[in-house]
C-alpha cells in the first residue's frame, strides 16, 4: 500500500524558515509530479507548489521567492524549503505524489503536516 509520510512542520516566528520533507513509499511503479498543497484555516486546500520527475517546477504567486521544491527521485522523496514565513503561510501542508505508468497515473496524499507561523 502506498504511504506518503510528511515531517518537518511546527511553529515558526514570522521571517523564518522551515524545510517539510515527504518520502513515497510502498510501491514499485514511477513517482512522477510530486507537489505541495495546503489548507488554512478556514480555506480550501490550495496548490502551493508542484516539481516534474525531470526537476522542472511551478509555485503558487504567493509563495513565488520565498518557497523553493526539490526532490531525490533515488528516495522517492520531495522538499519544500519555506523562508520568509508569515501568518498567511499557517496552514496543514500535504504532499501529493502522482504514482503509476505513463497510461496511467494515481494521485496520492499524505496525512498532512501543520505549520503555524506565530510571535
Amino acid at each position: 500500500q502506498v504511504q506518503l509520510v510528511e515531517s518537518g512542520g511546527g511553529l515558526v516566528p514570522p521571517g523564518g524558515s522551515v524545510r517539510l520533507s515527504c518520502a513515497v513509499s510502498g510501491s514499485s511503479l514511477t513517482v512522477y509530479t510530486m507537489g505541495w498543497y495546503r489548507q488554512g484555516p478556514g480555506r480550501q486546500r490550495e496548490f502551493a507548489a508542484a516539481i516534474s520527475r525531470g526537476g522542472a517546477t511551478n509555485y503558487h504567486d504567493s509563495v513565488k521567492g520565498r518557497f523553493s521544491i526539490s526532490r531525490d527521485n533515488a528516495k522517492n522523496t520531495v522538499y519544500l524549503q519555506m523562508n520568509n514565513l508569515n501568518p498567511e503561510d499557517t496552514a496543514v501542508y500535504y504532499c501529493n505524489a502522482q504514482i503509476g505508468t505513463q497510461m496511467k497515473r494515481d494521485d496520492n496524499w499524505g496525512q498532512g503536516t501543520q505549520v503555524t507561523v506565530s510571535s
